[in-house]
C-alpha cells in the first residue's frame, strides 16, 4: 500500500488530480481504474474521484502488481560487447524493446538473453525483467548491462544509485547549439498534459544532464552527453526543453525530419563501471550504428 499526505499544493482539488501530482508514475487511466476498483482510501475510507482533498489527508493507494508474462527464449542475434560468468554487456540495436510488456510480448532483448543464457539470469528484476539492471528506450541504441546472478545485480544497482557508473551518449540534435558545453539541471516527471509523456515539472524527480559539442553542422549539432541520473526519457526531454530536440524523436519534437530517420538519433556509446564481483574497472564502447554514421556523412557534405 502506497501512502501519501496531502500538502498545500494538493489540497482543495479533486482526488484523482491530487494522486496524479503525488505519484507521477501513475497514469490518469490507472488512477481511474484504481478508484473504480475501490483501491484508494482517504483517511481509511473509500472516496470518489471527485472528492475534494483537505490538508493533511492521508491517501492510501493499493500497490499495483504487474501481470507477469511468460518469457519465451528466442534465438535472436545479439551484438555482445563483453561477457563473463556474472554479466553481459550488449550493444542493443535501435528498434529493439528491452523487456516484454503489453504490445511487445516477445522479440525483446530479454527473450534473446534468455536463449543465450539458458535461464541463468538474476531474478531481482522479476519474471518480466530477468537480469535487467537498467534500460534504454526502444529507439535508443547502444550499451546495456545484464546481470547473470543476484549478487552482480545488487552490486550494479548500488553503483547506479551512487552514480558510480559513467554513462555517455551521442545525440544529433536540430539547431546549432551555442554553448560548447553546459549542464541541464531540471526535474522530470509525468506530463500533466499527456500522461504517456514525460516533462520538466516542478514536482518531478531531480535530473542532471551534461553535454558538450562534438561538431556543428548546418542546422544541426552533434553532442557528447553524460547523465548523472537515469530518469525516463531524460536526455530527450532535457534537450527538447532547451530547444534542441533529437533528430527523429517523434514524441518530443515538432516532427521536422528531413533525413527520414525513424526514432531518435541517440546512442549509448560508452559505459565505465567496476565489475560487480571482481572489482575490475571496465570501460566499454559501442561504435555508432551505420544509419547514424550515414546521416553524419550527409551533413558533412552540406557544411
Amino acid at each position: 500500500m502506497r501512502e501519501y499526505k496531502v500538502n498545500e499544493e494538493t489540497q482543495n482539488i479533486r482526488l484523482d488530480k491530487a494522486i496524479a501530482i503525488l505519484d507521477n508514475n501513475l497514469s490518469r487511466t490507472m488512477i481511474q481504474k484504481l478508484l473504480n476498483e475501490k483501491k484508494v482510501l482517504v483517511n481509511k475510507k473509500e472516496q470518489k474521484a471527485s472528492y475534494k482533498t483537505k490538508i493533511a489527508d492521508i491517501i492510501q493507494v493499493e500497490e499495483i502488481i504487474p501481470k507477469e508474462i511468460e518469457i519465451k527464449a528466442q534465438n535472436i542475434p545479439l551484438n555482445i560487447i563483453y561477457e563473463d560468468k556474472d554479466i553481459i554487456v550488449v550493444n542493443k540495436e535501435k528498434g529493439m524493446v528491452v523487456h516484454p510488456a503489453n504490445g511487445n510480448p516477445d522479440g525483446t532483448l530479454v527473450n534473446a538473453i534468455m536463449n543465450l543464457c539458458k535461464g541463468s539470469l538474476s531474478g531481482i528484476g522479476g519474471e518480466i525483467r530477468p537480469g535487467i539492471v537498467h534500460r534504454l528506450d526502444k529507439d535508443t541504441s547502444g550499451l546495456l548491462i545484464v546481470a547473470k546472478n543476484d549478487k552482480a545485480h545488487i552490486e550494479l544497482s548500488n553503483q547506479i544509485k551512487n552514480r558510480k557508473i559513467v554513462k555517455k551518449y551521442i545525440a544529433l540534435v536540430r539547431g546549432e547549439v551555442k554553448e560548447n558545453q553546459a549542464t541541464i539541471d531540471m526535474p522530470i516527471g509525468r506530463s500533466n498534459k499527456d500522461r504517456k509523456k514525460m516533462a520538466v515539472t516542478k514536482d518531478g524527480k531531480k535530473a542532471i544532464t551534461h553535454f558538450s559539442v562534438l561538431k556543428r553542422y548546418n542546422g544541426y549539432t552533434l553532442l557528447d552527453i553524460k547523465i548523472d541520473t537515469g530518469r525516463t526519457h531524460q536526455i530527450r526531454v532535457h534537450l527538447s526543453e532547451i530547444g534542441y530536440p533529437i533528430v527523429g524523436d517523434n514524441v518530443y519534437s515538432n516532427g521536422k525530419n528531413p533525413y527520414g530517420v525513424i526514432g531518435q538519433m541517440l546512442h549509448a556509446k560508452s559505459l565505465e563501471f567496476e565489475h560487480p564481483i571482481t572489482g575490475e574497472k571496465l570501460k566499454l564502447e559501442a561504435p555508432l550504428p551505420e544509419y547514424f554514421q550515414n546521416v553524419l556523412n550527409k551533413l558533412e557534405n552540406n557544411l
